[in-house]
């Protein structure tokens, strides 16, 4: 009923802006916060592969992103993933994490949380303590899917680069699932030393490119759970 629809949009609207305390909430546009239709993951796909995005090679990332949602669902779903970000802020303050469209992207490089010993993709036991963390977090949460992705700096050979982004991101991938999380939730994709965000001439550029990102998307009950409190189903 179009008056149903209009109340349940108006309440959706009221409830997102309560959840504004947490900085990435702050910091995020209406686009952000799901509450308009955008491009198909555009923003998330620059944010996890850096600088060289829309340049090739990440059509399977697109796929996995997907559109965003608009409208009152998109409302809903933003609301739900606002909370969901607060909550890794909260758990772990040194990770970088961005509300992006309906998704979270949360980086870490060899400062925030989870990283590698030089040449290794052996999950660290500090890393660890970060990831088990997280792994409460996507427990709490468990209508959204989840992308990790792998990158290296410049130093060595591509090819070498390119193994050793693969191990780490399949290394946290398998970290995730042994500890309970459902193996089909998870996309696991590297780009090696192709997608730098930060220059790798200089030490701290290359401490930012030895990074693992970590998208967080809602799933397809998600989606359709929101359309169906909005009425849109």
């Amino acid at each position: 009923m179009k008056t149903n629809k209009i109340l349940n949009t108006a309440l959706a609207l009221v409830i997102a802006i309560s959840f504004t305390n947490c900085k990435t909430v702050q910091n995020a546009n209406n686009k952000q916060k799901g509450a308009v239709i955008g491009a198909a993951g555009g923003a998330i796909l620059g944010a996890i592969i850096g600088n060289n995005v829309g340049k090739g090679g990440n059509g399977e990332l697109g796929a996995v992103i997907g559109g965003v949602v608009g409208g009152g669902a998109g409302v809903l779903i933003g609301n739900k993933m606002d909370k969901q970000a607060q909550k890794i802020e909260e758990e772990i303050p040194g990770a970088v994490v961005e509300r992006i469209d309906n998704g979270i992207v949360v980086t870490f490089d060899e400062n925030s949380g989870v990283h590698f010993d030089t040449n290794k993709y052996i999950i660290t036991p500090d890393s660890k303590v970060t990831l088990d963390k997280l792994t409460g977090v996507f427990k709490e949460y468990p209508d959204t899917n989840i992308l990790v992705v792998g990158h290296t700096d410049s130093a060595g050979s591509a090819e070498y680069n390119m193994t050793l982004s693969k191990n780490r991101a399949n290394a946290v991938t398998n970290y995730f699932t042994g500890a309970g999380l459902s193996a089909g939730r998870f996309t696991t994709q590297w780009f090696g030393e192709n997608k730098p965000t930060h220059d790798n001439s200089t030490a701290e550029g290359r401490a930012k490119n030895r990074r693992v990102n970590v998208a967080i998307l809602p799933n397809e009950k998600m989606i359709n759970d929101a359309k169906t409190q909005s009425g849109e189903n």
